[in-house]
């Protein structure tokens, strides 16, 4: 008998309605079945939630949750995950507003998870690309858990939007930490490597991430640059990385302060 999965995907009125059913068809035609919940973090536009109540009427998605103030990412899946994890599901994948699913990702993910059961996440390699073609990158993880855990004392060892989880991770883990304002993935791998949750990557592409002119320009600045330096202290002091993970993180801090120009140098030759 097949396990059931559920997508849980958030958006706000930054994201782009185009994109937003670009995203939506990549799952519709995925090659395993999946039921798809949504919530709408604060006012967007009277067309897309328009819209939105028609695909959930058409039964396209299975639920949709709407906040009238914007409160982050981290709330918003913790939302999803409160409505979903009453439910039988034993899976539950991530997605992003404006990314596209490969249309075997979910099946992928979820045969992997059917031959591993002591594996409570799994995540998979991703193509970065830009609407202009002017940029592409495929970004690959380690696959073992042991590998994944030596890869964190350096960055993230899997990308959030290809993470298929097995409900006991947030049994393990609990839920998305809010504290950070941006990076509530790297200290919800932080909890569950913590808390006894295993992990892997497959070494296949699953998701398509795209990248916007401004990627690169948003991903500075000196106050996200410091928030982002002090989740990876943290990340260093509660997992008991040794002494040259502080110099990562200091690495790290220097190209998140770096010029655009000069962060897309770094960030193709590096990550």
């Amino acid at each position: 008998m097949e396990k059931k999965t559920a997508v849980i995907m958030s958006l706000y009125s930054g994201d782009n309605p185009k994109k937003v059913k670009e995203a939506l068809e990549s799952l519709y035609c995925q090659s395993y079945r999946l039921d798809i919940f949504i919530q709408i973090d604060g006012p967007v536009s009277d067309a897309m939630e328009k819209w939105l109540d028609e695909e959930l009427r058409n039964r396209r998605i299975k639920y949709l949750g709407k906040r009238k103030e914007n409160l982050g990412l981290a709330d918003s899946l913790n939302d999803l995950l409160h409505v979903v994890l009453k439910q039988d599901y034993a899976y539950i994948a991530r997605m992003d507003a404006d990314d596209i699913s490969m249309p075997d990702r979910i099946r992928k993910q979820y045969d992997f998870m059917q031959a591993h059961p002591d594996v409570d996440v799994v995540g998979g390699a991703i193509e970065e690309f830009s609407d202009d073609g002017d940029y592409r990158k495929i970004v690959r993880y380690p696959l073992s858990h042991e590998a994944m855990f030596r890869f964190f004392k350096k960055r993230v060892p899997l990308a959030h939007v290809t993470a298929f989880f097995r409900r006991t991770f947030f049994e393990k883990a609990g839920y998305y930490p809010t504290q950070s304002p941006t990076n509530e993935d790297t200290l919800m791998w932080m909890e569950g490597f913590r808390n006894g949750c295993r992990f892997a990557n497959i070494p296949d592409i699953v998701v398509r991430v795209r990248v916007t002119s401004s990627f690169f320009g948003r991903r500075g600045g000196l106050k996200k640059a410091w928030s982002d330096l002090k989740d990876r202290l943290l990340v260093i002091r509660t997992l008991g990385y040794n002494f040259d993970a502080y110099f990562y993180a200091l690495a790290l801090f220097g190209v998140n302060v770096a010029p655009g120009w000069l962060k897309k140098i770094l960030y193709k030759r590096l990550r």
